[in-house]
């Protein structure tokens, strides 16, 4: 089972959730994310960047910067522009792109879960980025981003969303991104119950997108245990901020891929190595778009190919046979000796919200092949986490992403 519990959440007032909203701390440099909070000051950004308030020759990483992100938060929910809710609950949340719209549930989820491995992961972390985020949730004392999360699609909480949501939503705007967002406060006792029993009955929880501010939250938390060790666990350190979305309603974008060189072959000879690998045509770029799994596109000196990968070399386990490992194993290490997709310079990644013209830009620029992949599906996620296994680098790419400062739990 599943501890999803309700919280008292810390929220922006009603008439400045618009203004404090912001994207994830992380799809930001910091460059970008001063101009960010220069365009809009009250921006949740120059708490999850507290960076941005100090002159560039000041370190992102120093104790000054943490100790600015806490002060700011504090002083803002003091001032009034955040509102402290008096009762644990759950709340909706929901966001629509391009007229699709996925809903949410965002609760509090269990660091022993985490650890015990109800709760699955499909990525490696990086101990230098989870550093960051321990320090500034600890610092701060409070979480301020939510982790993404998926659950197998459970009816008693679709309706119980559907209930709550033909109220009115306390918060409803449209972001600069032209993304929609909505919330609703779940307050009702019994609609409380359902959700919390709802989840009781649910075994495994995936993590869709974050694994290291889950990391980080998860690593503050046994640490404020150590600090204290007569916890009953029930204190707030115990639990980590999330939002769990149905896997029904949730969307994978491609992550793409541009290589900046043909580890020495020529566009011909490179061209006919493919021809080797796989089936490859030709294709007007109206039909560049890989339409299923099984195919990705290629364009190689201003033409584009639809490739397919051949039956015998599909294999059976989870990761291998996923379209961004074949990949990898039949072309990207073997015939461009890309080993490690990771560190190798010779290799960048295109999230599939640019588009496939970017694609094409970047082989006018700096590349000369790149490759559009068929998106991995979230079930395709579920089966490599179920088996234990990690995704490569640069699997999935979800959208719409999350906005932080519109939820804020208090550890």
């Amino acid at each position: 089972m599943a501890v999803i519990r309700p919280f008292a959440a810390i929220r922006p007032c009603d008439e400045k959730a618009h203004r404090i909203a912001a994207l994830p701390y992380d799809v930001y440099n910091r460059q970008e994310a001063k101009a960010e909070v220069e365009r809009e000051p009250e921006s949740f950004l120059k708490i999850d960047r507290a960076e941005t308030q100090f002159d560039d020759s000041v370190d992102t990483y120093d104790p000054e910067v943490y100790k600015r992100a806490h002060d700011t938060l504090w002083e803002m929910v003091d001032k009034g522009d955040f509102v402290r809710d008096s009762k644990a609950c759950y709340y909706i949340y929901e966001l629509t792109m391009d007229g699709r719209t996925q809903t949410g549930i965002v609760a509090c989820a269990s660091i022993d879960d985490y650890k015990d491995g109800v709760i699955k992961k499909h990525e490696n972390t990086r101990s230098d980025k989870e550093l960051d985020r321990i320090t500034h949730v600890d610092k701060c004392n409070a979480q301020t981003g939510p982790i993404y999360l998926a659950y197998r699609a459970n009816a008693v909480i679709r309706d119980v969303i559907a209930k709550v949501k033909a109220t009115a939503p306390v918060n409803d705007f449209v972001a600069p991104d032209g993304i929609s967002h909505r919330v609703w406060i779940i307050s009702e006792d019994a609609d409380i119950a359902a959700i919390q029993g709802a989840f009781d009955g649910i075994n495994e929880i995936y993590i869709a997108d974050g694994h290291h501010r889950a990391a980080s939250a998860v690593k503050v938390g046994f640490k404020r245990r150590e600090e204290n060790p007569g916890y009953d666990g029930t204190e707030e350190f115990n639990y980590f901020l999330s939002v769990l979305f149905p896997d029904e309603e949730l969307m994978i974008m491609d992550y793409n891929r541009v290589v900046k060189d043909l580890n020495g072959m020529s566009d011909e000879e490179f061209l006919g190595k493919m021809k080797e690998l796989f089936q490859v045509n030709a294709v007007e770029r109206e039909e560049r778009k890989p339409e299923k799994a099984g195919k990705f596109s290629m364009f190689l000196g201003g033409q584009w190919y639809m490739c397919s990968f051949k039956a015998e070399d599909v294999p059976s386990d989870p990761v291998g046979r996923l379209d961004v490992s074949l990949l990898q194993n039949i072309l990207l290490a073997p015939v461009l000796d890309i080993q490690d997709p990771k560190t190798d310079a010779r290799i960048d990644f295109v999230g599939g919200i640019r588009g496939l013209d970017e694609l094409e830009k970047r082989c006018s620029e700096d590349c000369l092949a790149a490759f559009a992949m068929y998106p991995t599906s979230i079930h395709e996620l579920f089966d490599v986490a179920d088996a234990g296994l990690l995704m490569p680098p640069k699997s999935t790419w979800f959208e719409p992403k999350l906005r932080s400062g519109l939820f804020i739990h208090e550890i």
